[in-house]
């Protein structure tokens, strides 16, 4: 049984930076990153990196966030610059793979990052 688990939510100042890390007790992931969700909105891509290191980023995080990821460790890292109050969420951890054509979905339970607004 895959687990997700992350850290490094909170409350921060707008201007602020935060750095979430979730670790899986899995290995061998095509796909890690982080997804969003903010109170009455759908959850969304927040970025994503492939095992090969090819990273995705929503258009309202670039250039502020970097996803990075340590295969050895099967940890995903979401490092959070200059947050803005529209940032607040909870934060999910997403992986998957795929084995035999058939495709593993995996999600953490989620981590709160709050801005005042």
């Amino acid at each position: 049984q895959v687990q997700l688990v992350e850290s490094g939510g909170g409350l921060v100042q707008p201007g602020g930076s935060l750095r979430l890390s979730c670790a899986a007790s899995g290995s061998n992931f095509n796909t890690m990153g982080w997804y969003r969700q903010a109170p009455g909105k759908q959850r969304e891509l927040v970025a994503v990196i492939s095992s090969g290191g090819n990273t995705n980023y929503a258009d309202s995080v670039k250039g502020r966030f970097t996803i990075s990821g340590d295969n050895a460790k099967n940890t995903v890292y979401l490092q959070m610059n200059s947050l803005k109050s529209e940032d607040t969420a909870v934060y999910y951890c997403y992986a998957f793979r795929q084995r035999n054509g058939v495709r593993f979905d995996f999600w953490g339970q989620g981590t709160q990052v709050t801005l005042p607004s």
